[in-house]
């Protein structure tokens, strides 16, 4: 019996961000000045640890601890997480941090000049159902200073984490909301060279996921890699 084997089509030239953007401060301290040193992986690396809803308990209401609603303009982020042929990707745990609406994290490196909110936490898990869609309910996040260059400031972001069958396919990213004018004055918005995969990075409103009288709903779907991949942190 045949098996079909289908190529690894890698991203468009362009689609995914630089290790160095001058642009953005942090990468010159972070990026590698020598090329990866490549290794075959063992079944270690490809198949554990694994994550489930039993071990991990999925957080689908981040606007809510224990009863106290948290301030802001309460939001719902719903997508579909597919490979680069549409197929989708179920039973993904999907990870969720983000800044409350005043743009603080719950983190004590946080020192953001802001409000913490003690009825939003900022984090929480989902899990992708067999169809490859994920939802959950939150706060949507504030912009805040960052001082990579004079008057700096972050748009408002909510950061994604994406587990595979194993820890080293890990995928980490951003969503971004429409209409944000801290957008195009981004260095890491902006580290993604191509605009037409920097807008892969943009939540659209979505008035099928809105729910009347409660909260604006947001789609952002995510493929994991060929041609259309939604770009990526390296």
């Amino acid at each position: 019996m045949s098996v079909d084997v289908i190529p690894f089509r890698p991203p468009a030239a362009g689609s995914q961000p630089s290790n160095d953007t001058p642009e953005y401060g942090s990468t010159r301290k972070r990026h590698p000045l020598h090329k990866p040193l490549a290794f075959t992986h063992t079944v270690t690396e490809t198949t554990g640890p694994t994550f489930s809803p039993r071990h991990f308990p999925p957080t689908t209401d981040l606007s809510v601890v224990e009863g106290h609603a948290a301030q802001g303009e309460r939001i719902i982020v719903r997508g579909r997480i597919t490979d680069e042929d549409g197929r989708p990707v179920p039973d993904t745990m999907v990870e969720i941090w983000q800044a409350n609406a005043a743009g603080r994290y719950r983190h004590p490196l946080d020192q953001h000049d802001a409000p913490l909110d003690p009825h939003f936490r900022g984090d929480g898990r989902v899990f992708t159902d067999a169809d490859g869609w994920y939802q959950f309910s939150s706060i949507k996040p504030g912009a805040y200073p960052w001082r990579n260059h004079a008057n700096a400031w972050r748009p408002n972001h909510i950061h994604f984490s994406y587990f595979g069958p194993g820890f080293a396919t890990r995928l980490i990213t951003q969503m971004y909301f429409q209409g944000d004018p801290l957008l195009e004055l981004d260095p890491i918005f902006l580290s993604v060279p191509d605009e037409a995969a920097r807008r892969r990075l943009v939540a659209r409103f979505d008035l099928e996921t809105t729910r009347p009288e409660w909260a604006l709903g947001y789609r952002f779907d995510v493929v994991l890699r060929g041609r259309g991949a939604t770009p990526t942190e390296p």
